[in-house]
């Protein structure tokens, strides 16, 4: 009997945190002037240089985030007492992203929102690294 609650365990978790990757996703790219899923789709246009290096400035940016959010979630599923508990901390983490994401914007002497969509694959990078380093400090800071 205690494989079958497990295996349910699993499931209801699973439910939970899939939606909130996702409500994850449709934050991030509506907190941003640019479509990202748009560059990125573009992006596989090899006859212009552009839309390639847009495309991925776009993908390194917004799997950054998604990889940082999940970060978070994992840890707040293995830190959370309950599903509401888990639902709070992974909306406190897609918040988070995209407070570091415009912290980033705010502090930079360049502006990352004019610089991803114009290709600038190192600024793609670089939010990427940032939004894999908070989203992991964020994950070590869910304990009890």
């Amino acid at each position: 009997m205690t494989q079958w609650s497990s295996i349910l365990n699993f499931l209801i978790y699973l439910v939970v945190t899939v939606p909130l990757v996702g409500l994850g996703i449709l934050f991030f790219n509506l907190t941003t002037p640019y479509n990202e899923f748009r560059l990125i789709r573009d992006g596989g246009d090899l006859s212009d240089p552009s839309k390639a290096a847009a495309g991925k400035a776009a993908a390194y940016d917004l799997g950054g985030k998604i990889i940082g959010q999940v970060l978070v979630l994992a840890s707040a599923v293995y830190h959370s007492v309950g599903l509401i508990d888990l639902i709070v901390w992974g909306l406190i983490g897609i918040a988070f992203q995209i407070i570091v994401f415009y912290l980033f914007e705010l502090l930079t002497p360049f502006k990352v929102l004019q610089e991803i969509p114009k290709g600038n694959v190192s600024v793609g990078i670089f939010s990427m690294c940032l939004s894999l380093a908070s989203g992991s400090l964020m994950a070590s800071l869910i304990s009890y």
